[in-house]
């Protein structure tokens, strides 16, 4: 049996705990606590280690899904859960634009933690105020031949397309370095 480990990253409340929750066939293995400060009202909690996850593609492929913390005191996580990783996800929050710059800082400190493929996701699209994924991309400095794709991280359709989309990614970087040995 394979085993992908895949690593979902960003910002504070991008989504990165409901994303693996909303596919993962195990009760997700979460280290959130209360937020003591009043300074992010956003949301009740926020992880302080990690999210773990799991799903089985099929008999011999399993994907292994590591959330990490987004805020930025709990960062020293973030090389720990790379070690390993085949690719990452980093969300954004399409919705919340004074992060953007945020998820541009944790999608270059991954990249340098390992080369692996990657997609970026642009969460909460199924909101009114949430941006275009061109406007997006611009503001994120993007590539374009990266792929910027739209997420609705409590859809698990949604979800299983992003991780179908990075499985791809990872399966077709493996082959090339198996032409290339």
């Amino acid at each position: 049996m394979q085993t992908v480990k895949m690593v979902v990253t960003g910002p504070f409340n991008a989504g990165k705990t409901e994303f693996i929750r909303s596919v993962s066939e195990i009760d997700v293995v979460s280290t959130e606590r209360k937020i003591s400060s009043d300074t992010e009202r956003i949301k009740e909690t926020t992880t302080v280690a990690m999210d773990f996850g799991r799903i089985t593609v099929d008999d011999d492929l399993v994907l292994y899904l590591f959330g990490t913390p987004g805020q930025r005191r709990f960062d020293f996580m973030w090389e720990i859960l790379s070690e390993g990783m085949l690719g990452f996800v980093v969300m954004v929050d399409s919705t919340r634009p004074e992060t953007f710059r945020e998820a541009r800082t944790i999608l270059e400190t991954f990249r340098a933690y390992a080369p692996t493929p990657y997609v970026v996701t642009a969460n909460k699209q199924d909101r009114e105020d949430a941006w275009e994924l061109e406007d997006m991309r611009i503001a994120l400095r993007l590539d374009p031949k990266l792929k910027l794709l739209p997420c609705v991280a409590t859809n698990k359709e949604s979800v299983k397309n992003v991780l179908l989309e990075l499985l791809y990614s990872i399966l077709a970087e493996m082959e090339l370095k198996e032409k290339g040995k």
